[in-house]
C-alpha cells in the first residue's frame, strides 16, 4: 500500500502561484512514477502533469505546459506541482497519484491521494 497525502491548495488570485505537495508513504518511493490530477465540478478528470521514477521523463497537459512544473525529491518522499501564472479555468482539486507503470495521459493510477482544492479567482 501506499499513502498519498497532499498540501498546498487554496484561493489565489489570477496571475499567481501556488505549490502543491505530496508527501508519499509506504513503498519504496524511488519506484512509483507520479502525477497530478484535476477535476473540476462537472468536469472529467484530466492528468495534469506526471513525472517518471527517476525524475528524467515528464509530462504536461497542453493546458498548463509552460506554466506548471512537476518534480520530486526521492530522498524526502515527495513530489511537487508548482503552479505559476493561474487561471481561473485552473480551479479544480487536484489530486496526487502514483502508479507502479509510467502511463502520463492515462487517467488511472494504482493509488491516489485525498485531493486538495486549488481556487483561482478572477
Amino acid at each position: 500500500q501506499v499513502q498519498l497525502v497532499e498540501s498546498g491548495g487554496g484561493l489565489v488570485q489570477a496571475g499567481g502561484s501556488l505549490r502543491l505537495s505530496c508527501a508519499a508513504s509506504g513503498r519504496t518511493f524511488s519506484n512509483l512514477n507520479m502525477g497530478w490530477f484535476r477535476q473540476a465540478p462537472g468536469k472529467a478528470r484530466e492528468s495534469v502533469a506526471a513525472i517518471n521514477e527517476n525524475g528524467f521523463s515528464t509530462y504536461y497537459a497542453d493546458s498548463v505546459r509552460g506554466r506548471f512544473t512537476i518534480s520530486r525529491d526521492n530522498p524526502k518522499n515527495t513530489v511537487y506541482l508548482q503552479m505559476n501564472s493561474l487561471k481561473p479555468e485552473d480551479t479544480a482539486n487536484y489530486y496526487c497519484a502514483a502508479r507502479y507503470v509510467y502511463m502520463p495521459q492515462s487517467t488511472s493510477a494504482d493509488y491516489w491521494g485525498q485531493g486538495t482544492q486549488v481556487t483561482v479567482s478572477s
